[in-house]
């Protein structure tokens, strides 16, 4: 199962970041991107509270039910193993995290997950990679700059990266040429003003810009 999703991650090349949108606007935002055509969303916790975790999970589950086989669901800021077990369970395919935790990382690969955990050093995406992460997501991938990407990329060829943080459709094809896999987007794309006031066309309109400048790369 977790290659098959990991195909569809590197195919569609971005995965959408929902953080902060409630569970009763799920199906309609997700709708909104899937028409633009991005068929992975990552649906982040929110650590601060157990209500906003509970959520979390309810539109995990919700996006699962509503779009079997047409949307990969994935679960971002994945701190705990409790965590990758209960997402797992609502029906997550993919752990995202900020951070590379080795527990967290051998329980999503045990569970038959793909792993995707966050790095900024060589040194922290060599030890993600060596924890069994299938693709290591630098974050923040805006602050740090092509560049930089560039830079790592060169002794570290064999592990695949995705560029998060600051993303756009303007800059998102330059970090796939900088020898990403991937890019992560969040308010860029899923702007939670767009949401609150039922504005998804222009969701779907950004969607769509982001795909058209990823299909050159």
């Amino acid at each position: 199962m977790s290659q098959a999703v990991l195909d569809k991650i590197l195919e569609g090349k971005i995965i959408a970041i929902v953080r902060g949108i409630p569970s009763d606007k799920i199906v309609s935002l997700v709708d909104a991107m899937l028409k633009g055509g991005i068929n992975c969303v990552e649906v982040t916790f929110d650590q601060s509270s157990e209500e906003a975790k509970q959520d979390t999970l309810k539109s995990i589950a919700t996006i699962k039910k509503e779009f079997e086989g047409r949307v990969y669901v994935g679960a971002g800021t994945v701190m705990t193993v409790e965590q990758v077990r209960q997402a797992a369970e609502a029906g997550a395919e993919y752990m995202i995290s900020p951070n590379a935790d080795e527990e967290v990382i051998k329980e999503t690969k045990r569970l038959g997950k793909v792993s995707i955990p966050g790095a900024l050093t060589p040194t922290e995406a060599a030890f993600a990679y060596k924890c069994g992460a299938d693709i290591v997501k630098l974050f923040p991938a805006g602050v740090l700059g092509v560049d930089y990407i560039k830079a790592l990329k060169a002794p570290l060829k064999h592990i695949p990266v995705t560029a998060v943080g600051g993303v756009n459709p303007k800059n998102c094809a330059d970090f796939i040429k900088a020898g990403c896999v991937g890019v992560g987007c969040g308010g860029n794309l899923v702007s939670a003003k767009l949401v609150n006031e039922g504005r998804f066309d222009e969701i779907t309109a950004v969607a769509k810009e982001y795909m058209e400048a990823l299909s050159n790369c």
